[in-house]
Parts: structure tokens; sequence; C-alpha cells
């Protein structure tokens, strides 16, 4: 009996930048180890970090751009996605069938061909939502037009209600969809999850922090995207007042983002000694980065609740650290806090300075929060979300066979 077979069409895959790119390459490895044929078509012409039994078919279009810095320009990021959207599609047309096909929200709105590609395959369709089009946009910074606002929204809506399943990465995100029409029954919730490469680093031995002479300072961190749904201003605020009344704390802000020029720009005008920016850190170094903050920082903007989740909530657990959260308090990133930190308002710069302070003068209260932290991150890893999506998959895989709903089709020779 052949083996059964899924198709995970992404903008992006290691090495290329971004997470979505990272999480379809988990758990596209241990699919394959479970006995699938894996298949992964993503944009551009360079070499893939494709795990054992994963094949990775790339468009020839050019090489996707830092993830990070999507965005910068509307007008061209418009454009851009498009043509890879364009080129994926056009792709993934040309393969050989497989039993299930997945689209991301990489592209925006690549949800909106996902029919149309099962269909050309016979086979089931998943949409992993990883973000929610086009009501983000605006979130992003992206305006349209309201005509094509409404049209585009009601494709994406349209789309999403064909689709077999769609998994969404947490209950507020699902609940927009169902509020959008997406038949409840058809939502499975499934978090994202942390690297698998993210471990704790012992403090004293951090080449990481030696490196970047950290000493016994305490030490806080916001590693990530500095994009426009992640406001700084009360972190940068909060580091103003510990610069007066707690200059040993350091803070460092790691990553890129359309955020990150702002950033900077305000650090030197304001002479803050006690943060340093520091580029995004290469995968391989992500244990040592992570490990070096005592105390971790994550930031969302309440018009995102529901439309995304921030993924350096679950990386910053991971290295058995406390986190605060400057967000909505009814999001997944919050709930994800239980006995791991503490939730405050995104512009609640007094409430964080207060909360830092709290955490560098008690150990004790790091050490037991940090200890939890660990405790519920190794609760939800790539392997068990792994094992989920597989069942999930496999479930609506038998239900067609069952319905006779597979189209014959003759199998393409790969274009």
């Amino acid at each position: 009996m052949d083996s059964p077979s899924i198709l995970f069409v992404n903008r992006v895959f290691p090495p290329d930048k971004g997470a979505t790119g990272r999480c379809v390459s988990d758990l596209a490895e241990r699919m394959a180890a479970m006995g699938w044929r894996v298949t992964v078509v993503a944009d551009g012409c360079g070499p893939s970090d494709a795990p054992p039994g994963v094949t990775v078919r790339r468009t020839g279009g050019e090489n996707p751009r830092d993830a990070g810095a999507a965005h910068r320009d509307a007008r061209l990021t418009a454009r851009g996605y498009l043509a890879a959207a364009f080129r994926l599609i056009q792709r993934t047309l040309r393969l050989p069938r497989h039993d299930v096909v997945v689209t991301m929200t990489d592209p925006p709105l690549l949800a909106c061909a996902g029919p149309l590609i099962a269909a050309r395959h016979g086979a089931a369709s998943i949409h992993w939502s990883q973000d929610v089009f086009p009501a983000l946009l605006p979130v992003l910074g992206i305006r349209m037009p309201e005509p094509l606002r409404w049209m585009t929204e009601r494709a994406s809506v349209r789309a999403l209600r064909r689709q077999d399943a769609v998994v969404a990465i947490g209950r507020c995100m699902a609940g927009r969809l169902a509020a959008a029409g997406v038949p409840a029954e058809r939502i499975t919730i499934l978090p994202n999850w942390p690297d698998p490469r993210i471990r704790p680093v012992p403090r004293a031995d951090n080449p990481f922090r030696l490196e970047h002479g950290l000493g016994d300072r305490f030490t806080v961190a916001y590693s990530g995207n500095m994009g426009l749904a992640h406001p700084m201003d009360a972190v940068l605020d909060a580091a103003t007042l510990l610069a007066r009344s707690d200059p040993a704390v350091a803070i460092l802000l790691i990553g890129e983002g359309r955020r990150r020029a702002a950033v900077a720009e305000a650090v030197e005008r304001r002479g803050l000694a006690n943060v340093r920016l520091l580029p995004l850190q290469p995968p391989e170094r992500l244990a040592e980065s992570l490990s070096a903050a005592d105390l971790h920082l994550a930031t969302m903007d309440p018009r995102a609740e529901g439309l995304l989740v921030p993924s350096k909530v679950a990386g910053a657990l991971a290295t058995g650290r406390p986190c605060l959260f400057l967000g909505p308090a009814g999001s997944d990133a919050a709930a994800m806090l239980d006995g791991c930190g503490q939730r405050l308002a995104s512009d609640d710069a007094a409430g964080l300075a207060a909360a830092v302070r709290r955490y560098a003068h008690d150990p004790a209260l790091c050490a037991a929060q940090g200890a939890r932290a660990l405790s519920v991150a190794s609760a939800w890893d790539a392997a068990a979300a792994a094992r989920r999506f597989a069942a999930l998959a496999d479930g609506l895989r038998q239900t067609r066979l069952r319905g006779a709903a597979i189209l014959p089709g003759r199998r393409l020779p790969h274009a």
C-alpha cells in the first residue's frame, strides 16, 4: 500500500528566514518519520535544508526576502507577494497528486488558492492559519481601498469555508475565524511550539553572556520581529525609567523589522546606555541568545488580538525564563503566562519598569516562574504537534477515500 502523501505550500522554507518556514520544516520532518511522503513547495531558487524524507520543490523565482523586513514598502510588498503566490500555485499544479494539500498564510490570501490546488490533486485541503488576512493588513500599516478590502475579505472567507479543515494557532484566532463564517466543526486549534533548538543554557556557562560582557547584570531581552504589530514605545519608556532607577539592569533588543530603525534612533536620542540593539541571531545560537536573558519581553498591538499569536512567548518559556507580555488580556499569549510571567497593558511603561525591578530583586521569583515556564513549554513540542497534525490529515484522507471523493486523474511527472 502506498504511503500517505501530503503537500505543504508556503513562501519560505529553511534556510529562508521566517517562522512559518521553520514550522513547516519541523512538521515535515516528523511526519516523514511517521511514514508520510512529504513534499514542500516554497518560493525562490536557492538550496533548501530539507530534513530526511522530505522533498522540497522551489518555484525558481527570486529568493524570498527576510521575513522580518516584510511590509517595508506596502506597494512593492503587495506586488511581490502576488507574484510569489502565482509562482507557488503554478508549481503545485505541476506536481504529482497528493492525498492532502496544506496552504499557509505566507503569502497572504494563499488560502484562496487552496481549494483549487486540492481539487487539481483530488486531495483533502487544510489551511494552516498563522495570521488572519486581510483583517491584519491595517495593523501592519497596509491600507486598501474599501471596495478592494471588501472583495478580498469575501474571497478569503469563501475559500476558508471550502477547506476540509482550518488549523488556527490559538483560541482567539479560532473565534475570529468562526465569527467570519468558517464552520466551527472544521476548525482545529493547534498552537505553534518552541523551536526545537531552544533549550535552557546555564547562566554561568552561556557564551552569549560572556561575549557581550553581561557579567552578573540582570538582563531583560526582547528577541524577535520588531514589526508594526509589535509596539515598542512602552519598552523604550520603561528602559528610560530603568536607566535612572536601576542602571545595572541590561536590556537587549534583538531582531529586525520595520520598527527597528525607529527604535535605534530613540535609543541613541535618549542616550540609553542600558539598552543594546543586536541583530537577529542565527538559528544555531538561539538557545544561547534567549537563555542570556533572566526575563523576557513580548508585545502585541491590541488590534491584532485573534489575528496573530506572538511566537516569541513560546520560545522564551522554552529557555526556562519568565516573560512579561504587553498586550490584550484575553489573548492566547497572555493565557500562556499563568504562573510564569505577567501581562500588562500595551502602553503601561511604568508598570513594565516596576515589574522588571520586582524580578531583578527577587531571584526566587525568577527561579520559580522559570521552572514553571519550562514545564509549560515542555508540554507542547514539535513532536506532539506533528502527531496532532498527522491525525487530522489522515482523518481527512480516510474520509475522502471512503467517500470516493478523490478524482482518478493521472500522475504527472515532476516539472
